[in-house]
């Protein structure tokens, strides 16, 4: 974990908010490349459980939402931890993750635990002693089910349908930490997929097993990646059952998306706040029903710390991440074999032949071995090299990130090459 903190620090990927001020415990900044890693993953879980599929649409719901929808998700009374304080040096630790009944920092007595609620609380109005008070959310699916009868008769879909939405959640953590694994602000990729209740098992089981094949569609070692089962006394109240998909980081095996089979405690306890009916007429049937949902629930930063982890490989003096073509910030770099006028000339039109269709980096400064290694420490799958050759002949060289093997290619058919290539990727094991 810590090579990939200064790796991520170093190349201006990602490092701690306002850090001119000292920064603020678990807040995170993406830069440049941070910040097109974090889109490719979203776009890759957008692409996989929305554009592909003829029975998921997508939403974009309101972060700040009815102090109401809290109380009928049993946010407001249970989305709780148990905290304790150190009487000796103050500082606070959850209760639940102690080994024993002494301070783990300075060895002095703790308080009794109190429960302590994860939301950040708000206002809204211009003076905070009249304003409503609100909440930030704290998962992003309970824009889906308050919105499900409107989306469901704007859509014209029928049971069984998914919702799917990517969005900020906010979590006042009392021990958040290890990087991006777990932080107060965090984006969510989650999917709630409502059936009736005939095939409500198997409806679940699909969804573990396709949620599962994702990660090893995009190249993550199935050596390291496992589910988990929830034993009955582990499952939440409303839950039939619960699947972690949990991947082996060096601080242990951890859970990186849960799919849930929620019921129908969602919709009913909505329905029941509100007073709207949230049922669902099957015109086919005649009948009316509250549908059951199932759940996948995956953290985007998890979600990019798992690949960034995977991807991570030391081979002697060079450092490379071996990231999926599609999820890689760059696709491809050119290079000027020499800083001479005529071949970055050269380099910077084969850039620009690229770039509408493939993320494109251009670098002339340093060695051509000093270049490819930068590219190569930030999971760039294909250079580009330029060299004098390539005015005569109009090809030039890729060379491959994981292989190191290289191809003359002509330039007439290099965005060719390198999409069929990025299409046929294998990760190398």
């Amino acid at each position: 974990m810590n090579e990939i903190i200064s790796l991520c620090k170093r190349r201006g990927m990602i490092f701690p908010s306002s850090e001119i001020y000292g920064g603020i415990n678990s807040c995170w900044d993406y830069g440049v490349l941070g910040a097109d890693l974090k889109r490719n993953v979203k776009n890759a879980w957008w692409y996989t459980m929305v554009q592909m599929r003829d029975d998921v649409v997508g939403v974009d719901t309101s972060i700040i939402m009815h102090p109401d929808v809290w109380k009928a998700s049993g946010h407001v009374s249970n989305f709780t931890d148990p905290l304790v304080d150190c009487k000796v040096c103050k500082q606070r630790f959850r209760a639940d993750h102690l080994q024993s009944d002494r301070c783990p920092a300075c060895g002095g007595e703790l308080t009794e635990a109190r429960q302590f609620n994860l939301m950040f609380k708000t206002y809204v109005g211009p003076v905070e002693e009249s304003a409503a008070q609100v909440y930030l959310r704290p998962e992003t699916a309970q824009g889906i089910f308050v919105d499900f009868k409107t989306i469901q008769a704007a859509s014209r879909l029928r049971v069984p349908f998914g919702i799917a939405q990517i969005g900020k959640s906010f979590r006042n953590e009392v021990s958040p930490g290890n990087f991006i694994f777990r932080s107060r602000e965090f984006e969510q990729m989650e999917m709630e997929f409502f059936i009736d209740d005939k095939k409500d098992d198997e409806w679940f089981e699909y969804w573990v097993e396709e949620r599962f094949k994702w990660y090893l569609d995009l190249g993550v070692n199935p050596a390291r990646l496992r589910k988990r089962r929830h034993r009955p006394d582990e499952l939440a109240h409303y839950a039939k059952a619960c699947v972690d998909i949990e991947y082996e980081f060096s601080i242990g095996w951890q859970e990186i998306e849960g799919i849930a089979h929620r019921g129908r405690f969602d919709l009913t306890q909505h329905m029941n706040q509100s007073g709207k009916d949230l049922s669902y007429y099957d015109d086919l049937t005649g009948e009316h029903f509250v549908p059951i949902v199932i759940e996948t629930s995956a953290g985007v930063d998890r979600t990019l710390l798992t690949f960034l982890v995977d991807a991570y490989a030391e081979e002697g003096e060079r450092t490379v991440l071996r990231l999926h073509p599609r999820l890689a910030p760059t696709k491809v770099a050119i290079f000027p074999l020499q800083k001479k006028p005529e071949l970055v000339e050269k380099a910077r039109e084969v850039k620009r032949l690229l770039q509408p269709y493939l993320a494109a980096a251009y670098d002339e400064t340093g060695s051509i071995g000093r270049r490819y290694r930068r590219q190569d420490e930030v999971g760039t799958p294909y250079g580009v090299t330029i060299d004098f050759d390539t005015l005569n002949d109009q090809a030039v060289t890729v060379r491959d990130r994981d292989t190191m093997t290289q191809n003359r290619v002509v330039i007439d058919q290099l965005r060719n090459f390198i999409q069929d290539r990025m299409e046929q990727y294998k990760p190398l094991r």
